[in-house]
């Protein structure tokens, strides 16, 4: 049997293996249901849960957010353009998936209200499906797109009104990412989590906790569900017409550095095949490779020698059609994932499976189990979602629970890798999939991701950070994109983006 043939078998029997976990355990949870209902009918009793509300559920296409404020504290504008919150039924969730040790007896003193403020809908799926609300407490969300820095405009101007906001108003817990998390955890919106009970640091990655401590006092503001180390994603049919193999050893060893990721783009070109979707999709892997901030320490904007690296290659490959013009989370580059796209190498860490290969799993018009992953070119992270304590929240034990449960309850941690897909920020949980022979993504035909995440973790620091990366990080590809295409130099280029760093952050200097 041929290398092919028998690695698409493998991929058919992992897949119908999954299926039969799957179908084992929705028929458990069947049967679970039956049995309580009939219990509850025998006993005439009835019962009632906790509700959860939510306020503009208004999904973003970015996996992350833009600044809003030129401070080290949070500051609305009032310029900026607002989604108005409206009332929402919430999502309805299987209580059977509910984890035990969540669910706690809060004090009387607690808040009758736990407020969240988010960006899209991504933790509130998973905080629905795994955790138990306390009794007594309704859980409302308060949902921005992060588009134009709508949520963080919406959340500074409610932090800044916490003092005085009636105590079923005030923000209790809001979620930030890595681009802009020092902006609220530098300052005093945000609460010591340590004193209230948080636990289990030392199964959480350090960079993840460096991340949510402030620099000002050593402080611990909050916590990450996730650990985001990132990595190359290949279609594994593409890579065997352009490098005649799709072992992931293999390929890697044919990517391990940018000139050989080069080389093989011409090769692939000449095959009819792209090697990216989107001129924008390396960006991140050098980005997050710089030595200096965005900006010093005298408010200077900072051209670290990666993005001109970056730069060079995006001009390159756009101008022999190495890649699309995409944007990095446009339809054109979505549209690559289904089975009759020509695009062999996408980029992105765990939360990439769910949050942008959608297309790629669609068991009609995608190709499920045609991918692997390798580290490829560069190490690097990607985003990352933290969990963050607003200072004045009446809901201290509740925080502490939903924070606890999230990093340190090892069952919740095991359904976020093998129903979510996720990598999590608790190292224990981590190990034992990564050292389980059995374990594999099905996405990727039954490799088993966790293994090179875990070792691709190791090396992740948080450094080189500041308030204004998310903005910056966007801005810059927009504006080099004219000069990819031939519109304007590349001085001219750097010019806009210079004039848009200026209209956003008047106080910093920019060449």
């Amino acid at each position: 049997m041929k290398e092919e043939e028998m690695r698409k078998l493998q991929i058919r029997l992992y897949n119908l293996k999954s299926l039969k976990r799957k179908e084992e355990k929705s028929m458990k949870k069947r049967i679970l249901a039956a049995l309580l209902a009939s219990a509850a009918v025998l006993s005439f009793a009835g019962c009632s849960s906790n509700t959860t509300s939510s306020s503009t559920p208004a999904d973003s296409s970015s996996a992350a957010d833009s600044s809003a404020a030129d401070s080290s504290t949070p500051a609305a504008d009032e310029s900026s353009s607002a989604v108005e919150e409206s009332s929402a039924p919430a999502a309805e969730a299987d209580d059977s998936a509910k984890t035990a040790g969540t669910g706690i007896t809060v004090s009387e003193s607690e808040g009758k209200v736990f407020n969240i403020y988010a960006w899209n809908e991504e933790f509130k799926g998973f905080f629905e499906k795994y955790y138990t609300v306390p009794e007594g407490i309704t859980v409302n969300w308060v949902i921005n797109p992060s588009d134009d820095g709508v949520y963080q405009d919406k959340l500074d101007a409610a932090l800044q009104a916490q003092a005085t906001a009636a105590a079923d108003d005030k923000v209790d817990m809001f979620l930030a990412e890595a681009d802009y998390i020092i902006k609220y955890v530098n300052s005093d919106y945000t609460m010591d989590v340590s004193k209230i009970g948080v636990s289990a640091l030392d199964t959480e990655y350090k960079y993840t906790v460096d991340a949510a401590t402030d620099t000002r006092n050593g402080q611990l503001k909050g916590v990450s569900f996730q650990c985001c180390p990132a990595a190359l994603i290949y279609r594994r049919s593409i890579a065997e017409a352009v490098l005649g193999t799709s072992e992931p050893a293999e390929v890697q060893a044919k990517l391990s550095d940018w000139t050989k990721f080069n080389e093989v783009a011409k090769q692939a070109k000449d095959l009819g095949y792209y090697m990216t979707a989107s001129y924008a999709e390396t960006f991140r892997t050098f980005s997050n490779n710089a030595t200096s901030p965005w900006v010093d320490a005298d408010n200077n904007l900072v051209i670290d020698d990666v993005f001109n690296q970056w730069i060079d290659q995006a001009y390159d490959f756009v101008q022999n059609e190495y890649t699309l013009t995409s944007d990095i989370w446009g339809d054109e580059k979505n549209a690559q994932m289904f089975k009759d796209g020509k695009t062999m190498c996408f980029f992105g860490p765990a939360w990439y499976y769910n949050f942008s290969m959608r297309n790629a799993q669609d068991p009609d018009k995608g190709c499920p189990g045609d991918w692997a992953i390798i580290q490829g070119p560069q190490a690097y992270f990607w985003g990352g979602t933290w969990l963050l304590a607003a200072e004045g929240s009446d809901n201290p034990e509740m925080l502490a629970d939903v924070f606890n449960a999230f990093t340190a309850n090892e069952d919740i941690c095991t359904k976020l890798v093998e129903n979510e897909n996720q990598f999590t920020n608790n190292t224990n949980v981590n190990q034992k999939f990564a050292e389980d022979p059995n374990y594999g993504n099905a996405v990727l035909g039954g490799q088993n991701d966790t293994a090179i995440f875990v070792e691709l973790a190791k090396n992740i620091k948080f450094e080189n950070k500041t308030q204004y990366d998310q903005l910056l990080s966007e801005g810059l590809p927009k504006y080099m994109l004219d000069y990819f295409t031939g519109e304007v130099s590349k001085d001219e280029a750097l010019a806009n983006f210079y004039s848009f760093v200026n209209d956003k952050y008047p106080a910093i200097v920019t060449p």
